[in-house]
């Protein structure tokens, strides 16, 4: 009922959204003089902001035409390398050289399915594209996929992520950005198990949930404070009518955004009242930054809910993987077997989602891989999403995952 309601809020405030927009073109425009009066100004502000605070943002484009290497301006083109009922696995293909003297290694990108669509890796790719063979896994919004297609569960979410390094070759280097660290390490704990010579030569885990009871996080401490049935009865929805997905149970990114929101609501506020302030005073460049920002974060994906009741149910409840409990299909996941693929930990300072020690006690979990191919890295002044994007990403942590992979090439 709630996903119901929701979608007739935002049905009934197109009316004065399509009023703000025919408002602004013609108070924008050069020729009208009130345009630089103060009055003027403020006029276009809030309607501006009331616009842009009540659109429903679609999924985003990943943007990326072009690279440089060498100086050299390289055309890149997206290609999907297999279609699965849940995912797509994109590659980024580069048509053109690359960097003298790296290899052009094969790393496959694992994108959350936590409520953002996979374009939240669009900094990670660009920092790869000049010197790696770039692939993703867009994973599909719960909303859009028919009822009558099959459901999605963590299971499933481990057996696409064998499938995607299957059909990549054993060559390739994978990275797990914060949700996926658990699926991904159990699917290459699998594979080093059951198909030893298809485990990719490294992994890179970058601020995972591996084991949150380690400096547990207020997301960790809410997750643990409420019962199986609370969420079921509280976040679980049904996908409203409109939608492919109609009637299917999903989490509705909505919910998932509000509650990241409410974690840091001030300065969400504050970072408003500076758009708006932005817009008044004509600092066009300024606001075009956080306008940015917000378009990707505000930009969400529903969530199948048999994936999201397991992952609350194994990660955050009950530690199956960090305990040596965590089945899948009738197989226990052992992260001991790992003696082939490489491991890497990134952790940051100041992340707020998953707390310092959380990712480095995957290494805990794999006491016969030997020293040589363990390597942490825990980044100063860095918060959850500086992780994997933004310059510190780009001039710190992206070059120490490249030389890491070189190294286990």
């Amino acid at each position: 009922m709630l996903y119901q309601l929701y979608e007739m809020q935002r049905a009934s405030l197109a009316p004065m959204r399509m009023f703000a927009h025919g408002a602004l073109s013609l108070l924008d425009a050069p020729f009208n003089p009130l345009r630089s009066t103060p009055i003027g100004r403020v006029a276009v502000a809030a309607l501006d902001s009331f616009e842009h605070s009540t659109r429903s943002f679609g999924k985003p484009a990943f943007g990326h035409t072009e690279t440089m290497i060498d100086g050299q301006a390289v055309r890149v083109t997206e290609e999907i390398v297999a279609s699965r009922p849940w995912c797509d696995l994109l590659r980024f293909r580069r048509h053109g050289g690359r960097v003298s003297g790296r290899p052009d290694a094969k790393v496959l990108m694992v994108a959350p399915m936590s409520g953002h669509y996979a374009t939240l890796l669009r900094g990670t790719v660009e920092a790869f594209l000049p010197d790696h063979d770039v692939y993703v896994t867009d994973w599909r919004d719960a909303r859009m996929v028919p009822l009558m297609a099959v459901d999605f569960s963590l299971d499933d979410y481990i057996a696409y992520v064998m499938d995607f390094i299957r059909v990549l070759g054993p060559d390739i280097h994978i990275v797990a950005v914060c949700q996926p660290a658990v699926p991904v390490l159990a699917a290459v704990a699998l594979l080093n198990q059951m198909e030893p010579d298809a485990a990719p030569r490294s992994m890179t885990l970058i601020g995972g949930p591996i084991d949150t009871r380690e400096a547990p996080t207020a997301v960790n401490e809410f997750a643990k404070r409420h019962d199986m049935d609370w969420f079921r009865s509280n976040v679980i929805h049904l996908a409203p009518f409109g939608q492919p997905g109609f009637m299917r149970r999903v989490y509705p990114g909505f919910l998932q955004l509000a509650g990241f929101m409410a974690m840091n609501l001030d300065r969400h506020v504050e970072a408003h009242w500076q758009m708006f302030s932005h817009l008044v005073d004509g600092d066009g460049e300024t606001l075009a930054g956080k306008r940015a920002f917000y378009g990707e974060y505000r930009a969400v994906m529903d969530l199948c809910a048999d994936f999201y009741l397991e992952t609350i149910k194994a990660v955050f409840h009950e530690h199956l993987l960090p305990r040596g409990l965590l089945n899948w299909r009738g197989y226990r996941v052992d992260p001991s077997a790992n003696v082939r693929t490489a491991l890497f930990t990134i952790e940051g300072e100041r992340d707020d989602i998953s707390g310092l020690g959380q990712t480095k006690a995957a290494h805990a979990l794999m006491p016969h891989l030997a020293d040589a191919a363990k390597q942490h890295l825990e980044q100063a002044g860095v918060g959850h999403y500086g992780l994997f994007n933004g310059r510190r990403f780009r001039t710190e942590i992206a070059p120490r995952i490249k030389d890491f992979m070189v190294a286990h090439a």
